[in-house]
């Protein structure tokens, strides 16, 4: 499907170059005596770049249909990780490649959202607050009362990060998959 720059909204999906982007922001721009062009700047899905493009302005630009089930974290295989569709309930692996970084904020029987075009998964996007368990993490000293004093400590997931002194070894945590920072405690 092909649209014109009017038809053009945040977050679209669009194809350039055999790739899929996701447009952030554009601008169109019709000088005096001089072509229109248009320029945007966007976001390749498969690697999270961010590119600033710029097309004629009159030129058709071609939309990618996407879609985004909702997916269940089933359980690794390798470098591959199988995930479940809870609607139509097919099974697909993903790969690491693909997960990137989202594989520290996920654990098996986690749900969250996959971008997919023409069937093969894009990208997955991670909730912004997750709740991980912590794997391995010093004994904080008794009597170290400073405010705000941290240790570091290691999530099932692989994270490391800083957790107050309080934290110990097998407590649930929420953490900002944005920052991968401590966010607070996990109700039980």
């Amino acid at each position: 499907m092909t649209i014109s720059s009017s038809e053009i909204r945040r977050n679209m999906t669009i194809l350039l170059d055999d790739e899929v982007y996701q447009i952030l922001e554009w601008q169109h721009r019709q000088a005096p005596k001089a072509p229109p062009t248009l320029t945007l700047k966007v976001r390749q899905v498969k690697t999270g770049n961010v590119y600033e493009r710029k097309l004629a302005g009159n030129q058709k630009l071609t939309r990618a249909e996407v879609d985004t089930p909702t997916v269940q974290y089933l359980y690794p295989d390798g470098d591959m990780h199988n995930f479940m569709d809870t609607e139509t309930f097919e099974q697909f692996a993903i790969t690491e490649e693909v997960l990137g970084d989202a594989l520290k904020y996920i654990s098996e029987g986690d749900t969250l959202q996959v971008m997919m075009y023409q069937g093969i998964p894009l990208s997955v996007d991670v909730a912004p607050s997750v709740t991980l368990e912590i794997g391995q993490t010093e004994v904080g000293l008794r009597g170290d009362t400073q405010s705000g004093a941290t240790k570091p400590a290691t999530t099932t997931t692989g994270l490391t990060l800083q957790v107050p002194l309080f934290v110990s070894t097998g407590d649930r945590i929420l953490v900002n998959s944005t920052t991968g920072a401590y966010t607070g405690r996990a109700d039980s």
